[in-house]
């Protein structure tokens, strides 16, 4: 029997597509295929975090279900934060879904594909308290030298916008020991760059060890043999210690990249968001990271549109981005999501309003980074290579240090031997918004 998986969203629903591809293979001894066309049952995991990812999920779940009339599709199963969320209406609405399953019931799929064989409906969405380990199977489907790792799931904040906590439950850690074993596992399977995941990786530690301990988990990932970069996403700006700020700096397989997510600086939108205590304590820490680490690279959030936002309160959100100058920042119009604090804040801003503000922030953005990225030119970079580029085989394609996969573009060399995971030296020649074009000076590894 044959199993394709449709996996929307963000990386940490990835690596929950990648546990269920594992444990399928391998207790069902399924084939894993990526043409759905061509798959007995498909699993579609969703996102559901805001209007445009639920659309997304539901578009697709409607055209893997015409499968069942026009092709060989035998069951249907949806998972992730839309099942968890509406798994009584996906159910009941869309007669061509076989099962729902929820982001705590990962560790229940094959019962569950067990019951459905059997031609029975199912809903598994009761347990909200799951968490993977080292022993978890897993399928990676990433390129062989880099993998994503979910250090801890859920999230203890109520940002008043997110319904996250609802559909992931509260902050659920795994141990440091438990992380550096599956770390070095992938490390002995190829893996050479590590990139750390979580609602919140600051926040990591703090309901297992009573205190934040990202930093303490980095380093002890920096004694692993063979390992060459470590990433972190998802750094929480009231949650970013001087500790860890200098660990990134002094540890040299670290990369220096930073994503913070500050959402806005205004105080009274950050206080509604429940997101931070004042635009000032944002800025600080955002100062901090750039007088510590003065090439580090970082990445922000940024929403408009969040109720009760004054032109007075974008426009200084507008000059702080123009004055920080961030590496990267991606913009979201406020998305409006049943079930949160936010959903019942008065003076709700008109969507052409956010549109307006959101085509403004974004081609500011594009300004700041054009004029970054012509500063590289002519400068020689380590470039970590992932493979032949998806734009041409003639060309190899890779990411720098500052370079996060699949979100902040790529590096496309035109000669060179290079193999995917080593790292090489590339001269910049030329820049297209995000991506890089230059020639490799010297093979390092």
């Amino acid at each position: 029997m044959k199993l394709a998986l449709i996996s929307l969203g963000c990386s940490k629903n990835l690596v929950d597509s990648e546990h269920y591809l594992g444990i399928l293979s391998n207790r069902k001894q399924m084939e894993l295929t990526s043409d759905v066309a061509d798959a007995d049952i498909v699993i579609v995991n969703t996102c559901g975090f805001i209007g445009d990812a639920k659309k997304e999920s539901i578009e697709t779940i409607l055209e893997v279900g015409e499968l069942k009339q026009t092709g060989k599709l035998k069951k249907l199963i949806v998972a992730g934060c839309l099942a968890q969320k509406y798994s009584e209406e996906i159910l009941n609405e869309m007669p061509e879904v076989d099962a729902v399953i929820g982001t705590g019931d990962i560790d229940k799929i094959e019962s569950l594909v067990d019951e459905i064989l059997k031609d029975k409906k199912v809903v598994e969405t009761s347990n909200i308290n799951f968490l993977a380990n080292a022993q978890t199977e897993r399928i990676r489907t990433t390129a062989a030298h880099t993998a994503y790792l979910k250090i801890s799931e859920g999230c203890n904040r109520h940002c008043t916008y997110c319904i996250i906590p609802q559909m992931r439950g509260r902050l659920r850690s795994r141990t440091i020991e438990d992380i550096v074993e599956e770390a070095k596992n992938m490390v002995a399977s190829g893996v050479r760059e590590i990139n750390l995941l979580a609602q919140e990786t600051t926040e990591y530690g703090i309901d297992i060890y009573g205190d934040k301990k990202l930093a303490a988990l980095m380093r002890e990932l920096c004694k692993i043999e063979g390992l060459q970069w470590i990433r972190a996403y998802y750094m929480h700006p009231e949650y970013i210690t001087d500790e860890l700020i200098q660990t990134i700096k002094e540890e040299e397989k670290i990369c220096k990249y930073f994503d913070v997510p500050i959402q806005h600086v205004s105080d009274n939108i950050l206080q509604n968001m429940a997101r931070a205590k004042s635009g000032k304590q944002v800025k600080d820490v955002l100062a901090r990271i750039r007088t510590a680490i003065p090439d580090a690279t970082i990445r922000t959030t940024l929403i408009v549109g969040f109720p009760g936002e004054t032109e007075e309160n974008f426009q200084e959100l507008r000059d702080f981005v123009e004055e920080f100058k961030f590496d990267y920042a991606g913009v979201f119009k406020y998305s409006r999501e049943e079930d949160t604090v936010a959903y019942k804040l008065p003076n709700q801003v008109d969507e052409e309003v956010k549109e307006r503000r959101y085509a403004d922030l974004v081609n500011l953005q594009s300004e700041i980074a054009e004029k970054k990225n012509r500063k590289l030119l002519g400068s020689i970079v380590d470039v970590m290579i992932d493979g032949v580029s998806t734009e041409s085989e003639y060309l190899l394609e890779g990411r720098t240090r500052g370079q996060a996969l699949e979100i902040d573009g790529k590096v496309l060399t035109t000669d060179g031997t290079a193999r995917p995971g080593e790292i090489v030296k590339v001269k910049i020649e030329q820049n297209f918004e995000y991506d890089f074009i230059g020639p490799i000076v010297e093979n390092e590894k």
